[in-house]
C-alpha cells in the first residue's frame, strides 16, 4: 500500500520510503555478483597455479653432475631407493640417507633391490624408520644433516613429490644447498593431460603442495624460533 507523499506502509503498520526494497534488492544483487567474482577469480587462481605447478614437474630425469656431502631418498617406490644407491655408487655424496623406512625393513631386504652396492649397506648407508610422511622426512633428514656436519644434499624422490619434498626441506635447512634429483617412472613420463590417472595423482600433489607452503608460511624456522637443530638439544 503506497501513500501521497511515496511511502510504503509494512504489515506492522510501519512505514518506508518506497525506494527502499529497490536498495535492498540491489544490495542483494551486487553482493551476489562480488561472490561470483570472487569464485571465478579464486578458481582461475587455482587453475593457473595447477598449471604451473605441472609446468615444473619434470618428465624426463636430469643427468647429475653436481656433487654433496650426503644424498637423502625419501621413500615411497623401489626406482627412488635403486637410483639413490647408484648416486652413491658414482661419488656424488659421501653417505646416503634413506627416510620413511617401514619399521619392519631392515638394510638386507632394501640391499636385495642393488645387489651389485650391497656392500654400501654396510658402511654407508642410514636408514629411517621413524618419518610417516614428508614432513617427518624433512625433520629427520635435519637431524641427520646436523649431525653429520654436512652443508649439501642430493635429494631424491619422484619428480611429482619434487615440488612439496624441496619445499619442507629447504623450511628446515634454510642454509643447506639442495640439489633436486627428480625420479621419473616411465607412467609418469607421460603428458599429465592424456592420463586421467596422472591428472588425478598431479591435482592431489598440487593441493597437497598448497596446505604445505601454506603452514610453511605461518610456521617459524627453526632459526627464527631459536631452537638448536641438533638431535636431543633443548632451546
Amino acid at each position: 500500500m503506497m501513500t501521497t507523499d511515496q511511502t510504503e506502509v509494512r504489515c506492522d503498520g510501519t512505514t518506508e520510503p518506497a525506494t527502499a526494497p529497490r536498495r535492498r534488492r540491489s544490495r542483494v544483487l551486487r553482493f551476489v555478483v562480488a561472490v561470483l567474482v570472487l569464485g571465478i577469480a579464486g578458481i582461475a587462481a587455482f587453475a593457473a597455479g595447477f598449471l604451473w605447478f605441472a609446468w615444473r614437474v619434470p618428465r624426463q630425469e636430469v643427468a647429475l653432475t653436481a656433487k654433496a656431502d650426503g644424498i637423502v631418498v625419501l621413500t615411497g617406490g623401489a626406482s627412488r631407493v635403486v637410483d639413490a644407491v647408484e648416486l652413491l655408487a658414482s661419488g656424488h655424496g659421501k653417505r646416503l640417507l634413506i627416510t620413511g623406512v617401514n619399521r619392519t625393513t631392515h638394510s638386507g631386504e632394501l640391499a636385495r633391490l642393488t645387489p651389485e652396492y650391497r656392500q654400501f649397506f654396510y658402511c654407508c648407508i642410514d636408514l629411517d624408520h621413524v618419518a610417516r610422511n614428508t614432513i617427518g622426512n624433512a625433520v629427520e633428514t635435519q637431524r641427520w644433516t646436523v649431525d653429520r656436519g654436512f652443508r649439501s644434499l642430493v635429494i631424491v624422490t619422484s619428480n611429482y613429490h619434487m615440488p612439496r619434498a624441496m619445499a619442507e626441506l629447504t623450511h628446515r635447512l634454510p642454509d643447506i644447498e639442495l640439489i633436486p634429483f627428480p625420479v621419473v617412472t616411465e607412467r609418469l613420463a607421460e603428458p599429465w593431460w592424456s592420463s586421467a590417472t596422472n591428472a588425478r595423482l598431479l591435482l592431489s600433489e598440487y593441493v597437497k603442495y598448497l596446505i604445505a607452503v601454506a603452514r610453511i608460511r605461518l610456521e617459524p624456522t627453526i632459526e627464527q624460533a631459536g631452537l638448536d637443530p641438533r638431535p636431543g638439544a633443548r632451546s
